[in-house]
């Protein structure tokens, strides 16, 4: 009735199979005592003649008990559930009956294989595997005794809401070895099959099915089953030799990059072997000390007054859902982390816990989400030696959307654009811009947390794919005094329920704008000189921030007026007379993405709630006497931050404090070290 299975590599044991729902069902009595289970085994002796055990105590004690012996000996149990031979009751063998023993604190520790997909009763399997941390999949046997329908509609209801990592594949085929043959067949069709519809529904991009695939066919058993390959040799009846490589092992030089951003717009990280990731840190985290959130771009050491110091650490949290495979260094994969305090609880610090909480008081108070989509500017720099130094200057000097620039940086921006398709990072248009080695990436809208992320991924690839080939891609401001200055606008709308509330309905409402969008739109114009410090950093932001460079200098907004810091926008396929969405211009490349989204949006939240009226706007070149300048240095946005009260309800006292600090120690470095700024370009 209870198998000990030879899941065996060189001898080794790797698991137990209880095949109790043939006959007893899965409803196991987890209270069943000593004395329930020998008056059962007394009956079962007293029929004096071969029996097939049916006493349902004796049953569940044997059960429980080899559960107790796996746990012990840290051996996943493999229950049968589902179809079988036909003379047992399916109503019994759906593996729903199993609750009581999934919630049995005794079992918590378990590690339970529901086996052949459960089927007919896979859905229930899924919804399991889901909820309970001890719970995994098989479906061998499903595949190939099911017809390819059944096989197909099977897995893809294991899937429907079980984790890719908990879902598997055995042939069952320990028997006949037509079984054997067969499922490995089938199994690979079926798997191509279902992970082909998820990449055309969406569900998955075509890296991570493929990666969905090898965990499915080989990594989830490897790792669930904790066979050790690397010492362990499969061979068949000729001594042919399979030698199995998973990078997945290859512990000592496969890594994570756990990675953050911290309040002066730089990215960091911290890299971990991917077992520890696994093992440890993908629940638990690193520790991080305090400090690191209150760095500015010239020392790595926290601003004075900033409140934090060498005292206190912080857990720098991996966000799984934003894990992904590293395109330039496919061993390897990152992931964005969250500091908390703890598992689950944000560190009041956290840049992307700020941006969640005015997300989330934009949902509440209004039932909106805010989408964001980036036009990332960048220099492509090429080193030099002059007089024994090293120099960095542009790539080329082709002017605006010169097609010999994108020609002399195909390599690059084909394995950028290649590789940032591989993480499902949408590419709308690439062009040279007109500085000297100056390009443009622009990236599709979604919702502004989901932005921000993508944000971050494609810094991180284009200047990882530069440096490849030799290059230095800097997102910095101002690289150059005499020449363009690099931005990164954000191009922001409003959605209610899936629509796009910040166009208006028809063409009766003036400028193509909702009142909604209006109003919000209005809160962020009024409060810009303020915001200014969170999307414009750096003093050499404010280089940027000049007439004629269409950069917006002016506080006004235009309809598609390149010069207006906000412009209302009407992309091709926008019902004519409407607005889909607005630009902010100053927002630039050396900004913590999640920082300058969450001001845009408490400035939104400020205009929605006073119903802010929006200006005429100024459909022309901008006249400076009649037009209020923005801030022309990070010093004049600091000093409108200090009287903006709005934001300490949004961002936090904490800290708005750090960013205040980060931002007063920048002003005093590069005003006493004027050419500190040309360093930056290896910074940001």
């Amino acid at each position: 009735m209870f198998l000990s299975i030879s899941l065996t590599v060189a001898g080794e044991i790797y698991g137990l199979k209880s095949i109790a729902a043939y006959r007893s069902g899965l409803e196991i009595n987890t209270n069943v005592t000593n004395q329930d289970a020998e008056e059962g085994l007394g009956q079962v002796l007293l029929a004096r003649k071969p029996v097939r055990i049916a006493n349902k105590n004796l049953i569940d004690y044997i059960f429980l008990q080899s559960l107790d012996v796996a746990q012990s000996y840290d051996l996943p149990m493999q229950i049968h559930t589902g179809f079988g031979d036909k003379d047992l009751d399916m109503r019994l063998a759906n593996p729903l009956h199993l609750r009581s023993v999934f919630e049995d604190k005794r079992y918590s520790k378990s590690r339970i294989v529901l086996l052949h997909a459960s089927y007919p009763f896979s859905r229930e399997a899924s919804y399991l595997a889901s909820v309970y941390p001890q719970v995994y999949l098989d479906f061998g046997l499903a595949i190939p005794k099911l017809s390819v329908h059944g096989m197909i509609s099977s897995l893809k209801e294991l899937l429907e809401l079980a984790p890719i990592n908990k879902v598997m594949f055995s042939t069952d085929g320990c028997i006949f070895p037509e079984t054997f043959y067969l499922g490995a067949k089938k199994s690979r069709e079926v798997v191509f099959s279902v992970l082909r519809d998820s990449c055309l529904d969406g569900d998955l991009t075509v890296p991570e099915a493929v990666e969905a695939a090898k965990g499915i066919l080989a990594r989830n058993s490897i790792h669930f089953y904790k066979i050790n390959l690397a010492n362990s040799v499969i061979s068949s009846d000729n001594n042919l030799q399979l030698n199995v490589i998973d990078d997945d092992l290859e512990t000592d030089v496969s890594f994570i990059r756990i990675m953050w951003v911290d309040n002066s717009g730089q990215h960091r990280c911290r890299a971990v072997p991917r077992k520890r990731f696994n093992d440890f840190v993908s629940k638990n985290g690193v520790g991080l000390a305090f400090a690191t959130m209150g760095m500015t771009s010239f020392l790595d050491g926290p601003a004075a007054g900033s409140g934090l110091g060498a005292v206190g650490e912080t857990r720098l949290t991996p966000d799984l859902s934003t894990k992904r495979r590293i395109p330039w260094s496919k061993e390897d994969e990152m992931v964005l982390g969250d500091l908390n305090v703890k598992p689950g609880q944000a560190w009041e610090y956290c840049p992307r816990d700020a941006l969640r909480r005015v997300s989330k008081i934009l949902k509440d108070e209004f039932n909106l989400v805010m989408n964001a989509g980036f036009e990332n500017e960048f220099f492509l720099l090429k080193s030099i030696t002059r007089e024994g130094k090293e120099e960095w200057i542009p790539f080329d000097s082709s002017p605006y959307c010169s097609s010999s620039a994108f020609d002399a940086a195909t390599p690059v921006l084909r394995e950028v654009a290649s590789a940032l398709h591989s993480m499902g990072i949408p590419v709308e248009q690439l062009h040279a811009e007109a500085g000297k080695g100056q390009f443009e990436l622009v990236l599709g809208h979604t919702i502004c947390t989901k932005s921000a992320d993508n944000l971050v991924y494609t810094r991180e690839t284009v200047r990882a794919i530069a440096r490849k080939h030799g290059l230095l891609a800097t997102f910095i401001p101002k690289y150059k005094l005499d020449d363009l200055g690099s931005g990164c606008h954000v191009h922001l709308s409003l959605w209610q329920n899936g629509k796009n509330v910040f166009m208006a309905s028809d063409g009766s409402s003036k400028y193509g704008i909702s009142t909604l969008g209006k109003e919000f739109m209005a809160g962020v114009l009024y409060h810009l000189p303020s915001i200014l410090p969170f999307v414009a950093p750096l003093p050499s932001s404010y280089d940027r921030l000049q007439p004629n460079t269409w950069s917006g200098a002016y506080l006004f907004w235009g309809n598609e007026n390149k010069e207006a810091p906000l412009r209302a926008t009407s992309p091709p396929g926008t019902p004519g007379g409407l607005t889909s969405n607005f630009e902010v211009k100053s927002f630039d490349g050396s900004a913590n993405p999640y920082l300058g989204l969450a001001a845009i949006i408490s400035a939104g939240i400020d205009g929605l709630r006073r119903h802010l009226s929006l200006p005429e706007p100024v459909d022309t070149d901008p006249n400076p006497e009649n037009l209020q300048r923005l801030p022309i240095s990070l010093s004049e946005s600091l000093e409108a931050l200090h009287k903006a009260d709005f934001l300490e309800e949004f961002i936090g006292d904490k800290l708005l404090t750090c960013i205040k600090a980060i931002r007063k120690a920048e002003i005093d470095h590069y005003s006493e070290n004027k050419e500190a700024y040309k360093q930056l370009i290896h910074r940001y």
